[in-house]
């Protein structure tokens, strides 16, 4: 899967354009590679009462990084709304430095079942797995269920 620097750069631009929070998180996209998407957010303005990263920030970033590797997947297809359907997030370990959330690519099989139903219906599901990892431990694991829509059949769906 070639996904180039202005790829990533794009994908950065649509999240600080189409999900405002993400500019007072700080989030950025870090990478992409043969293990998924990486996205970055410094602990500061991600702050608890607890001087350690708040949970909603942990989910938020968890979420984002789902979202995202979809958009990067999709970028060829026509255009399609990606939202999240439904998520479990664990906490399992406090973050109390800068954080990323690691947002694996999907099996092929799966991958492909999602983009010939998408194809075939104009509207498919996927799941995807994220971890936030904290020094050598995980601390935060996220498993979300995506939807995507095909704007051309679904114009309700909006935007991104």
């Amino acid at each position: 899967m070639d996904i180039d620097r202005a790829a990533l750069d794009a994908l950065e631009a649509t999240l600080r354009h189409e999900i405002p929070l993400t500019r007072a998180m700080g989030v950025t996209v870090a990478g992409f590679g043969t293990a998924g998407l990486t996205l970055r957010a410094p602990l500061a303005p991600n702050l608890n009462h607890k001087h350690t990263a708040f949970g909603g920030s942990l989910a938020t970033l968890a979420t984002l990084a789902g979202w995202g590797l979809l958009q990067l997947l999709l970028r060829e297809h026509p255009p399609v709304t990606v939202v999240i359907q439904e998520s479990t997030v664990s906490y399992l370990h406090p973050v109390a430095a800068d954080f990323e959330a690691r947002c694996a690519l999907p099996p092929p099989d799966e991958l492909d079942r999602f983009r010939r139903t998408l194809d075939r219906r104009g509207v498919a599901r996927i799941g995807l797995e994220v971890v936030i990892p904290s020094g050598e431990e995980i601390a935060v694991r996220f498993h979300g269920r995506f939807v995507a829509f095909d704007r051309r059949r679904y114009p309700q769906a909006g935007p991104a």
